[in-house]
Formats: C-alpha cells, structure tokens, sequence
C-alpha cells in the first residue's frame, strides 16, 4: 500500500479541469524500491485532486500539463514504477530528501534505500495508465489512473527498457499483463503522426534538384527560353546561313561578337583597334561594341560560327528580356500572370519588331533584370513600400554588376539607362540624408552592408562607363563628323501618329498600317505602337489596379515623358523635351534616334498593365471561393490567361531571314593590308562578316558614319588601277587590293577589270574567282 504526504494544501486550490495553477512536480511516478522507504505524501480523497507543489521546476511541471485530470472526483492513488532489477528509473542524490510527486502519486526514491527521484517511462505496474496526449483521453472516475510519460531516461543504469517515444494506456482489465511485464498495446498509436522519414544523401539530392525544377523563377526562365525560340523562328532553324531581317547591320554586329573575343585572346591592347578601316585608330568605337559578349566571341571560329553565335544570342537575347521584365514585376508586387504580362509586351511589342536587325536594341533585358535586384537589395516595392527586413546587400551589388553589363553592350539604350540610375541615386541621396538628419534620425537608415554594396557597385559602373566613355570622347575628337547635328535628329525624329502604327514585321498589324507607314519619312524609326492591347490593359491599370492611385500617376508621368522624348525634336521642336538634353548631358548628341526611349515607354506600360492583371486575378480568386460548389473557379482561371494571350498574339512577326552571301574563298587566302572593291556602306558590312577567318587589316568597314579617310580612299580607288590610286593605296599602307567581279555591275568600279597595269609597277591575278593586285 502506498501513503501519501500531505503537504496541508486544500483540494479547493484546484481546478478539476486542470485550468488551474498547474503543478511543478516531475513527469514520472514515484516508485517504491526494495527495501527503500517511501518518502511521499498522502493527498486527500475528496471530489477535486489536490493541488500539490514540487521543486523539481517548472520545466516537468508543464510536461505533465497534458496529463493532470482523468476524470471529475476520480481519488489518484497510483502505485510507484518499477525499474529493473528492483532499482528505481533515475537515481537521485545521496542524503538528500525525496522528491514529493503529484496528488495522488507516492514519493519518488533514490537508489539503495536513498530518497532520490524515479526517471521517466519505467513500466507501468499500477492497475492503469493515462496517455499524456490530451485531456479528452480519460479513463472512468472508478478506475485509479496513473500519468505516464515514458522517454529514453527510463532507467539509470541501462537495466529497465522504457518504452522509448509513446505512450501507453491500460484499463482495469489489464493488470495481469502489466503484471507479467507484458507491454499493453497501445490502442492509440494508430491516430500518432507518422515519424519523419530518414532521407539519405542520394534522395535529399533528388528532392533538392526536384524542388529547383519546379521552382518559379527555373519555370519562368524555361517558359522565357521557349517563348523566345517560337517568337523568333526560324531564327534557330539554318543559324549558320541566315540572319534576322537583313545582312547588313547583322553582319556588322555578328563581326564585332568575333572580334572581341578573338582580340581578348590573342592582344587585349588592341581592342579597340579592330582590322577594320584601315589605317584609323579605335575604329572599334565606331559603333556600339555588344562588348558584353565578349565571352560568347571566343567560342567558334570563321564566318559560319560568327553567324550561328549571332542567332544564338539573338534568341538569348529576347529571353532576357522577358525575364527581365517579369523579375521586376514580381519584385515591384505584381502576381504571375501580371508580371508574364509585362514580360512579354516589353520583349515583343510591336515596334520593336522593326528593330530585328540591331541587337544592340533588342539586348535590353540587363534593364529591367538590373532594376529588379537593385529593389530586392534595398527591400523596395511599388505594392508594399520600404521593407527593411528584406533588404540584402548582395541583391543591390548584382545588380549594379549587371547594370555595368548592360552598359557594355552599347550606348545606345545604355545612355539613358546611366542617367536613370544616376538620378535615382541622387534621389536616394536625399532621402538618406532627409531620413539620417532631419525627418527622423536613425543611425545608418539603409544599413551600413547595403551602403557598402551601393558604394562599391555604384564605383564598378561609374568605372566601366568611364572606361567604355574614353575610346568615343577620342572617335569624336579625330572625327569630328561623326557627332550628330539637330537637323540629322529631325530626321529620325517620328510624328504623333508614330505611336499608333506598327512596323511592316507586325504579323498583326504589319498589313493593315502600310497606309500609316508610307507618309512617314523614315518608318522603321518611326513606328512606334507599343500594342493596342498593352494601352488598353495600360488604361485599365489607371483605374483598377493593385498600386496605389500616387504610383499610378508617376507610372503614366513616365509614359508621357517617355514619348515626349522619343518625338525628338517633333513637339514644339524639342525645345522643352529632347533640345536641353541633347545639349547639356554628355553623350547624348551621339544618339541620333529619339524613337528608341519608346523601350521606357513600353516597360512603363507594362507595369500599368501587371496592376491591372494582378488585380483582375485577385478578384477572380475571391469570386471563386465565394461560389458553393466552386465549379466556376477553373474556368475563371482560365480567363485570367487571356491578357496574357493577347499580347503574345500581337507581339507574332514576320521578319524574314535572308540567306548570308557566302564568304569568297579569297578572304581565307590574302594577306593585309588590303582593300576590297567595290566598297559601300551595305557592302562593306558582309565584308567585316568574311573577314573573321583572319582578321586582315583592310580599309573597308560599316559604321554609322564614314571616316574622312575612308571616304577618300573610295573616291580614289573608282580609277583604279592608275598611278592616283595606287599611289594613294601604298601611302596609307595597302599591299593587296581584292576585286569581287560578281558585285561590279552598277557601281562605279564596273570596268575596273578591263584597264590595263602596265607602267604601275603592280601585279594581278586571279584567285579562288577574284581578282587580286599585289602593289
């Protein structure tokens, strides 16, 4: 018979449903040892337990809360656990005094007739035993109940064998069985959790590569690559013998991939110093560079490599441009289907489509990609304002790094992107300093890592476009012919009713417009429609949308200003708009087509749009868990894809492919220097194609500008050969000069082949079908 201590504490103390002070006694029961005394208490048999106090903390104390009540009125007088061979579960300190257990529950016993205190999980042998798992798990008042936890400190010395990690309960009938040391079986196992499975390092692999593959952002960069090789084809079917929309400004920048990666790996010193316009200096800075893709230049070798790396990152290029834009409306708080919205109208509007042939244009994606991790490092969005707890400083650095990338590809769309991000770095500036000194101090506002990355990535663009900036400032100081004039900007400069007509590539449109197209001067500059659909979806944005009324103003401020300043000097003569910037910013009397800012327009339209979208399918969401059944629900979703499908139908094109005219096998046989004739400013540029071979220094080139020198030595050489031209080629340096004859007929060179060399000290040829002079 087991006794209990009574400590004096009324049974009024406590709650029977056990809300009240709760106990801080240990998990197990006391457990009488042989021939050890029972150190405990006896608590009182009334219709409440007693409310019992025990030093061993508060920490068991609440491992027991789950267990306290078994029943209104139940009298707990449960016998002590039994360890193995007779000792108690947990061995307590010799001399001290036993610790006192619950109401009800004898006192626990150290080991070899010491007071000390039982372990946890010995086995029940009492007539029951109440799991610890909630309180609903009662056995009758009439029955004496035991509250067991069983845990992995069953015994001390190893002996008794708990049952390790559940718990067990046994009714009246079962004290034969806890009496013969049987485990009772546990009628409640089958409502447990089921334990976490043990993965091992092969299958924790596979769930990694599993969950990055259906992770969004590999989703949206596969769905970019796909959508960009279907929007452009056949771009990708014959890369090797075709370019996008024509062979001339494509050859061109097809050279200038080569180039640069073949000069990176042979003499880095002369990479602005190309083979071409022979013999002027930094001839490379002639046009934008595409030196970003520097690294795809040094794969492949020849005309036909040049050719399919064009194809290649022209396709690459799109996909950029897509994801790009899709990052930076889902980081700014537009929903999926919103930001692929914006992703497509900016890769695939419709004026766009006329600038196939310059991928120096269609390379834009690093804009949008370079915003996007910029706001994620500075813990910025359009939908939810300034969160510094998402702030990461290597967000902000990548993306200044990627804004330099983009920088490298060129100047054309690259200029303007620089003065943005100097003018949102002004505008922070300020802020800063508002928020550091005068709004509310706060030390380090920004945080002093994200300073750091904006200090050093700000450093690493302003130096790439410093350095980039050098070899133009010297083009345009030998060249002085090549700056722009007002008057060549009117040219390019497009009418209102540029914004509202599609170029001839419009699948759409194309056919339709062709009325619109033939008023206009110059209309591959000049057609300049962003996609019906995008104004509408653009418009609807400016009424219901997920951002805020305020952001939405700024959004349409930024459309207007940005078609204000792609009319060029078309409204009130630019004096307000294009004039002042084409006067007082560097650089930007270099840009000569003012229809290009259209880029920023076109983004800008699309974040109205994503508002639009995002909203729609938000509302669209909550129609659907209002319905009972919801069976209206997939087919609303579906709805939600049909914005999304309607820009990418406007975006479809018909650009052509034209076969390149193969390289003559001369290019592979002849020194340089030399010149090629004829020469022009259309034939020269599959020249520099052809010339990726060798890289023979020769005097033809294409650009957007002639060189003086260049010019004369075309004038020159129509009377070649005669004692002018040939003294004029050996002073400039030319050793060979190369005549195609299928390209004479209609230009001035046309009877070249019939004039005679004698008395000029020069020799002539023929070779591989063309006719080459030795001077």
């Amino acid at each position: 018979m087991t006794t209990e201590q009574s400590d004096g504490t009324r049974p009024a103390e406590r709650s029977a449903d056990g809300d009240g002070q709760p106990p801080t006694g240990g998990n197990g029961v006391a457990e009488a040892a042989q021939g050890a005394p029972s150190s405990g208490r006896i608590g009182p048999t009334g219709s409440a337990p007693a409310r019992t106090t025990d030093p061993d903390g508060p920490d068991q104390a609440a491992a027991d809360r789950s267990g306290l009540d078994t029943g209104a009125g139940a009298t707990r007088i449960d016998p002590g656990d039994t360890g193995a061979a007779g000792e108690p579960g947990k061995n307590g300190r010799a001399g001290e005094p036993g610790k006192t257990g619950r109401a009800g529950e004898p006192g626990k016993t150290g080991q070899g007739g010491k007071p000390g205190k039982t372990g946890q999980g010995g086995k029940a042998a009492g007539p029951a035993a109440a799991t610890k798992d909630g309180p609903g798990d009662t056995d009758p008042p009439s029955e004496p109940t035991v509250a067991t936890k069983t845990g992995r400190d069953g015994d001390a010395d190893g002996h008794g064998k708990p049952d390790e990690g559940k718990d067990t309960t046994a009714g009246a009938g079962e004290k034969d069985t806890a009496a013969e040391g049987k485990e009772p079986a546990d009628r409640w196992s089958a409502f447990g959790p089921a334990p976490e499975p043990v993965l091992t390092r092969p299958r924790r692999a596979l769930r990694a590569v599993g969950r990055f593959l259906i992770h969004e952002w590999t989703l949206a960069t596969v769905a970019s690559l796909v959508l960009a090789v279907l929007m452009t084809w056949p771009t990708l079917r014959y890369p090797r013998y075709t370019l996008p929309q024509d062979y001339w400004d494509p050859s061109l920048q097809s050279w200038q991939m080569a180039w640069s990666g073949h000069v990176l790996l042979t003499d880095p010193a002369q990479l602005w110093h190309s083979n071409t316009f022979f013999p002027d200096r930094w001839s490379f800075a002639f046009s934008d560079t595409l030196l970003g893709y520097a690294p795809a230049g040094m794969l492949g070798h020849g005309p036909e490599a040049a050719l399919l790396r064009y194809n290649i990152m022209f396709v690459l290029a799109h996909a950029l441009a897509t994801l790009g834009a899709y990052a930076l409306a889902r980081q700014l708080g537009a929903g999926r289907i919103g930001a692929a919205v914006t992703g497509v109208a900016y890769t695939y509007a419709p004026w766009i489509l006329a600038q196939a042939g310059h991928l120096h244009i269609i390379s834009n994606g690093g804009i949008p990609l370079a915003l996007a991790m910029l706001a994620r490092g500075h813990g910025w969005s359009l939908r939810y304002g300034y969160r510094p707890r998402r702030r990461h400083a290597g967000w902000a650095f990548a993306g200044w790094l990627v804004a330099a990338w983009q920088l490298s590809l060129g100047f054309g769309i690259g200029l303007p992107f620089a003065y943005l991000l100097a003018g949102v770095v002004l505008v922070s500036a300020v802020v800063w300093f508002a928020r550091r000194w005068v709004v509310r101090p706060v030390k380090r506002p920004f945080g002093g890592r994200l300073l750091l990355a904006d200090v050093l990535g700000g450093v690493v663009f302003a130096a790439v476009g410093a350095l980039l900036a050098v070899p133009y400032f010297k083009v345009a100081e030998l060249h002085p012919n090549a700056a722009r004039s007002l008057a060549e900007i009117d040219l390019y400069s497009p009418p209102a009713s540029g914004f509202l007509t599609a170029p001839a590539e419009s699948r759409i449109w194309g056919p339709l417009h062709e009325g619109a197209r033939s008023v206009l001067p110059w209309h591959p500059e000049m057609t300049l429609l962003p996609g019906f659909v995008l104004y509408a979806l653009a418009a609807g944005g400016l009424f219901f949308s997920v951002w805020r009324v305020r952001h939405r103003i700024f959004l349409l401020a930024g459309v207007l200003v940005a078609m204000a300043l792609a009319m060029g000097t078309r409204l009130f003569d630019g004096r307000f708009t294009y004039v002042p910037l084409f006067d007082h910013l560097p650089g930007w009397n270099g840009l000569r087509t003012p229809g290009r800012m259209m880029l920023w327009a076109t983004l800008l339209l699309g974040l109205l749009a994503a508002g639009a979208v995002t909203a729609f399918c938000a509302r669209v969401r909550e129609f659907a868990a209002e319905r009972v059944p919801p069976w209206p629900g997939p087919w609303l979703r579906l709805a939600t894809l049909l914005p999304l499908l309607l820009v990418v139908v406007e975006g479809l094109n018909t650009t052509p492919h034209p076969v390149v005219p193969q390289q003559p096998p001369v290019m592979r046989a002849v020194e340089g220097p030399m010149l090629v004739l004829p020469s022009s400013q259309a034939l020269d540029q599959p020249l520099m194609l052809w010339s990726t071979s060798r890289f023979q220094p020769m005097v033809n080139g294409g650009s957007g500008f002639t060189p003086k020198g260049q010019a004369r030595a075309r004038d020159v050489s129509v009377g070649f050969p005669d004692q002018t031209s040939v003294d004029h080629l050996r002073q400039i340096g030319v050793k060979t000069v190369v005549v195609l004859p299928g390209q004479l007929g209609g230009t001035p060179w046309e009877g070249l082949l019939d004039r005679p060399v004698d008395g000029l000290g020069i020799t002539r040829e023929e070779v591989d079908g063309a006719v080459v002079y030795r001077l």
